[in-house]
């Protein structure tokens, strides 16, 4: 496990915030998050020190902190799509994946991983879209997670109607590693 720097950069903060860059550089031009800029640019570093007090008065959740990296959590009984996406992750320093194959098994690596996305086949048996995102939208804890929804039969309409009931973004299988990387990314980048 990395341990985290004593100063970020504002994108550094942004993803442990689950917000874009420029929402960070809005809170730290308004003065509502303390550091500084690096003299002769306009560039700003934040120590973590302040950011942590800045997270815990705004209630924010301090897990993004312990690694310094983004948690993914994917629900799928593909092996090789599960294969193809800790790949990705394994390419991508930024990324820490945790697979599992049912509903059951996610919901309680959610507890334990507090992933920051968590990524569903939505065409499994035991998974009802819907009432997952309701799930986890009441869930103490669990409510900032952006949800990706995959499926080897999904049209465009259904990646839509994904869309429309609350899910973040959706993936088209078969979809690629950069695909993947990014929409993760893309999730992870809008402001909660």
């Amino acid at each position: 496990m990395q341990k985290p720097k004593d100063v970020l950069t504002t994108g550094q903060v942004a993803k442990i915030c689950n917000v874009a860059p420029r929402t960070v550089s809005k809170w730290f031009d308004g003065g509502q998050l303390s550091g500084y800029r690096i003299p002769g640019s306009r560039d700003r570093r934040i120590p973590l020190s302040q950011l942590v007090s800045f997270m815990r008065i705004h209630g924010m959740p301090l897990n993004g902190l312990e690694t310094g990296t983004t948690r993914v959590l994917v629900l799928e009984a593909d092996g090789a799509v599960d294969k193809l996406i800790r790949e990705a992750s394994s390419a991508d320093n930024g990324l820490h994946v945790s697979c599992t194959k049912t509903a059951f098994e996610a919901g309680v690596a959610a507890e334990n991983v507090k992933p920051s996305v968590l990524v569903v086949d939505v065409s499994l048996p035991d998974v009802r879209p819907e009432q997952l995102r309701r799930d986890l939208r009441t869930h103490a804890g669990l409510e900032p997670i952006k949800l990706i929804a995959t499926s080897t039969a999904m049209s465009d309409s259904e990646g839509q109607q994904m869309l429309q009931a609350g899910f973040d973004a959706y993936l088209k299988k078969p979809f690629s590693a950069r695909q993947f990387l990014d929409a993760v990314n893309q999730v992870i980048s809008t402001s909660v």
